[in-house]
């Protein structure tokens, strides 16, 4: 069957539709993306403006008539932390569902985390051992820990790497007050989470997700992503901790040039890159490997999970 997953994230409304059944792996089919980055629209009440909730009814209505028209069955559509923490979410909710029919699920950020972790669990195999996730999104971090297919923790933050440019770098380039002030902000938020996973003992598997990490390692070296999805791509805290300062003395514009490096992404990549590199060094991770499936497919596999043996 041909399923359909709407995400509407932080920075993007994607639409994934892949051909699946229950006990096969989800083969992509189609994708659908528009750069909307919610996370930057919300004013300073913590509302989605209303050019913005018109632009995002819009994007859900042409992604499902293209779910339609690639012959979707059916259309899983979800929304995380940009409308999840939006003072004016069930406004936003309630004219998607009405101008478009969609009645998008809003995840818990603890949701996002287990999802994530189950489609790095599926990827990566029993043999991955005890397995640390990473995903950092347009607006939260999700952190999981576990050594099952759901985790023994999970945690969602609220250092999201559009979330974060917005409030806290303003500069382009950002001031360098700016920047130690985000650093130090980070640094102190993942560090009161990391004793809830230290008492299980060290990870065998690092695993970081997102666009956010899959640049970073590009820039650090790691293969392209037209290269495949079985290419090995790794990133090291090492080269990382070398990015950073050169990323800060960069503009958007600068980074833009950098390969891998989307210009709707350059602005926040910075940022992206703190939490990165606090989240490594707190959680002493000296390398991680990028993984190709994150929270779409963790949805679709759920899914997959409750259709009846055929």
């Amino acid at each position: 069957m041909r399923l359909g997953v709407l995400d509407v994230g932080s920075n993007t409304v994607h639409l994934l539709a892949v051909d699946a059944h229950r006990g096969a792996r989800p083969l992509p089919a189609y994708s659908y993306k528009a750069a909307l980055r919610l996370a930057e629209l919300l004013d300073e009440g913590g509302a989605i403006g209303e050019e913005g909730v018109e632009r995002l009814v819009n994007t859900i209505g042409e992604a499902l008539e293209a779910a339609e028209d690639k012959g979707c069955e059916d259309v899983m559509a979800f929304a995380t932390s940009a409308v999840r923490d939006a003072t004016n979410a069930d406004h936003v909710l309630t004219r998607v569902r009405e101008e478009t029919g969609a009645d998008l699920q809003v995840l818990s950020g603890e949701d996002e985390a287990r999802l994530t972790f189950l489609a790095a669990r599926r990827w990566f195999g029993w043999s991955a051992g005890k397995l640390l996730l990473l995903d950092i999104g347009g607006g939260s971090l999700e952190i999981a820990y576990g050594i099952d297919e759901d985790p023994d923790a999970a945690v969602s933050l609220p250092l999201g790497a559009g979330r974060l440019t917005a409030a806290h770098l303003p500069g382009d380039p950002p001031d360098v007050q700016d920047v130690r002030a985000l650093r130090r902000h980070v640094r102190a938020r993942i560090g009161r989470s990391v004793g809830e996973f230290a008492r299980f003992g060290p990870p065998d598997h690092v695993v970081g997700t997102s666009k956010t990490f899959r640049q970073l390692a590009r820039i650090a070296g790691a293969a392209r992503s037209a290269d495949g999805l079985y290419v090995q791509r790794e990133l090291s805290r090492t080269s990382l901790e070398e990015w950073v300062p050169k990323l800060a003395s960069m503009t958007a514009e600068q980074r833009a040039g950098l390969p891998g490096v989307s210009a709707d992404r350059a602005t926040q990549l910075l940022a992206g890159a703190l939490v990165a590199e606090a989240a490594m060094d707190l959680f002493d991770v000296s390398t991680l490997e990028i993984g190709p499936w994150a929270l779409r497919e963790g949805v679709i596999l759920r899914r997959l999970d409750r259709l009846p043996p055929s």
